[in-house]
């Protein structure tokens, strides 16, 4: 489906297509933003945090910022200072970003000028912006489907229907990322706008050294998803497009593109300035389109006063010198506030509800990760569940969500396309809207296409929001080896996950803290990731049979953070000095569980249930008690969790060890080898613990 705009030659047609109002305003804003670009350039040594400004695009920004209205949302990248101009931020509240002071509203000093985010209730709202080119198309598209399942379930009225925007380079177009947003908009008819603005540049490189087309033509194949070019350096005709593609958003309730070509006046970004890469005749063929230079002519062929805008200009350098000094004098943070915002709080603080209750019969874990999504979705009707191959034919690879897509319907319960990226990173728009998106990643070892979205886009939302966009999410990965699952369907990557901060993380070994862990991965307002080891699944591994438990009442919650001691030491043994401890988690559980069989009172085993939060306090209190430890994981040793928290014992219990921690994990190649054989030398195993229990027994 093709949008097109096409529109007459201006002449002296300028106020019918446009209010003098607008017009003006449009000048005004115009005129400041030069003024602060001016200012920036003349204080580099007072500006020394890297900025951009939107020198050359003013025109497409402020058109598309006067069509928005509160119920909408925008997602500005990098260059968008005009954007939040036109939607009623202050110079001052901009600089105050600029500055990186306390009071910056969007960060509180913590990010890059132009990198907003806001819950203003009468304004668009804006998640968290990253400065990771094409990334903000995911999240910002997972704002667009949360608006439409809201629409289709009536949770929430609006008194416009919302309409979702994406500002994007036109270069970053080439991010794989943005294909998968594009996608799954055109899929699903999502209400968004992708705002592509085409400077030609891509810091040095040019759009020939990088492209075989502009966007426009790159999305003609995406079906369902319209299209539109326009001459983003002209306001009057920026302003007639928008319009245009808002209204047909905000009607229709389809998506669309808008490629809007522009000019860049102003330097990449304050760091690498215009002088290091480019000519003195592209700069005078970008000068030659400079927005404000367009528009002051049109307002003075059609019959502007020129005094009225040389006091417009004027009043519009004093405004922005007073707001820079302003600026200036404001506050640095506080140190002490530099640890605010990494997590949201959680209510989930304490173990609550009845975990066996009287009567009830054991259960796999598997089903007890199917009940708990279950009764979740018949409370919350703010939850659903999407994945590759979760929907109501197969219900998962693993069949962890049989049932599941029959009883909620496919507006609740849906498969999605090979898009682990879109997956993990649309939640983050999802969450922002008030809805609890449960995701999956079939295996653990397709994760990393994702990480992107994890490290860049979810991770970073609450700290780099000052706590006004946590991303509340579960994403649920089948993980570890058993049975010659080989090198792409066994891989462990917990070490991988850990090193993410602002990210939960739990690893349950039975369904009773499965289903426990879950509830309360529900309740908790930040990012959790449910590592699900596929060989506890249907406890056929031999000596999994623990795993089994009997099914907790739907009210039971565990809370993150709580680890257990699951075999005890023999107290004498312990009076002795003769105990060793095992900290582990997940399969590691039941190797530890039939390696103390031969150590009779020896041996105490903790299982972490939680990598992130970790119960440290536990471990540390039972470290000292017994003097020597074994952290026991899956994983590849060199460089892992386990490495690293066995470093922190040592540190914090050095003075009560009779022996180094010690580590136990699989060897260091890499991937699981499928044949079994292989399979098994390279994993831990019962045996292979007993040997290592006994040597430090006997140290």
């Amino acid at each position: 489906m093709f949008f097109c705009v096409y529109l007459l030659p201006m002449e002296n047609t300028l106020h019918e297509k446009v209010s003098q109002d607008i017009l003006l305003k449009a000048y005004n804003h115009m005129m400041l933003a030069k003024a602060m670009a001016d200012i920036y350039e003349e204080n580099r040594n007072i500006c020394k945090y890297v900025h951009s400004t939107s020198r050359g695009h003013e025109a497409i920004q402020l058109a598309t910022a006067y069509q928005l209205k509160k119920e909408d949302w925008i997602s500005p990248y990098y260059r968008d200072e005009s954007i939040l101009l036109g939607i009623g931020f202050e110079p001052y509240e901009l600089m105050l970003q600029l500055l990186a002071k306390a009071d910056d509203p969007f960060s509180g000093g913590r990010s890059y000028y132009s990198h907003p985010s806001s819950r203003d209730e009468n304004k668009p709202k804006i998640i968290h912006q990253s400065s990771a080119t094409g990334m903000q198309t995911i999240p910002t598209t997972g704002v667009a489907q949360g608006i439409k399942y809201i629409q289709d379930f009536n949770l929430e009225t609006f008194e416009n229907n919302p309409v979702v925007i994406c500002s994007l380079g036109d270069n970053s177009v080439t991010e794989g990322e943005v294909s998968e947003a594009l996608q799954f908009a055109a899929l699903h008819q999502l209400p968004i706008i992708f705002l592509v603005q085409d400077n030609e540049w891509g810091i040095s490189v040019t759009k020939e050294e990088a492209r075989t087309c502009d966007a426009y033509d790159f999305v003609a194949g995406f079906t369902g998803l319209s299209r539109m070019r326009v001459d983003g350096t002209d306001f009057v005709e920026s302003f007639e497009a928008m319009k245009k593609a808002v209204d047909f958003v905000r009607n229709e309730r389809k998506p669309i593109v808008v490629c809007a070509k522009t000019v860049l006046i102003g330097h990449h970004t304050s760091g690498v300035r215009r002088e290091f890469y480019r000519d003195e005749e592209d700069l005078t063929k970008h000068r030659a389109k400079d927005p404000g230079e367009i528009l002051r002519k049109q307002l003075l062929e059609s019959g502007t006063d020129e005094d009225l805008l040389k006091q417009i200009t004027k009043k519009a350098r004093l405004e922005a010198e007073e707001a820079f000094e302003r600026a200036q004098n404001a506050e640095d943070p506080k140190p002490e506030t530099v640890m605010q915002h990494v997590f949201a709080p959680t209510p989930i603080t304490e173990e609550t509800g009845t975990r066996e209750p009287a009567g009830g019969e054991k259960i796999v874990m598997v089903d007890a990760a199917i009940h708990a999504v279950q009764e979740l979705m018949w409370k919350h009707p703010e939850a659903l569940l999407y994945g590759q191959d979760v929907g109501e034919r197969i219900g998962g690879v693993f069949r962890e969500t049989v049932t599941l897509g029959k009883k909620f319907g496919s507006k609740r319960v849906f498969n999605t396309a090979i898009q682990e990226a879109y997956i993990i990173g649309s939640t983050a728009g999802m969450s922002a809207v008030g809805l609890k998106p449960i995701v999956e990643v079939q295996f653990a070892d397709y994760i990393y296409p994702g990480i992107n979205q994890l490290i860049t886009e979810i991770s970073k939302s609450s700290y780099l929001s000052q706590g006004k966009f946590p991303v509340s999410n579960i994403i649920r990965v089948p993980i570890g080896a058993y049975g010659g699952g080989g090198p792409y369907h066994s891989g462990s990557v917990e070490s991988i996950l850990a090193n993410i901060k602002g990210i939960k993380i739990a690893y349950p070994s039975n369904a009773a803290d499965f289903k426990g862990l879950l509830k309360a991965a529900y309740y908790d307002p930040n990012p959790v990731i449910m590592l699900e080891h596929k060989g506890l699944y249907w406890s056929k591994v031999p000596g999994t049979e623990d795993a089994k438990t009997i099914e907790p009442a739907e009210d039971y919650i565990l809370p993150f953070g709580k680890g257990k001691v699951i075999i005890e030491a023999d107290q004498n043994e312990k009076e002795k000095g003769r105990t060793l401890l095992v900290v582990t988690y997940g399969m590691g559980v039941y190797w530890a569980k039939e390696a103390v069989k031969n150590f009779s009172g020896r041996v105490e085993v903790i299982d972490l249930r939680t990598l992130i939060p970790l119960d440290e306090e536990l471990v540390f209190e039972r470290v000292k008690a017994h003097g020597k430890c074994i952290v026991l994981t899956e994983e590849q040793l060199n460089n892992s969790f386990a490495e690293a928290f066995a470093h922190r014992i040592s540190k914090n219990c050095f003075k009560y060890l009779d022996a180094p921690v010690e580590t136990m994990g699989s060897l260091d190649v890499p991937a699981v080898p499928i044949n079994l054989v292989l399979e098994k030398e390279m994993l831990p195993n019962a045996e292979k613990l007993s040997k290592k229990i006994e040597e430090m027994l006997n140290y």
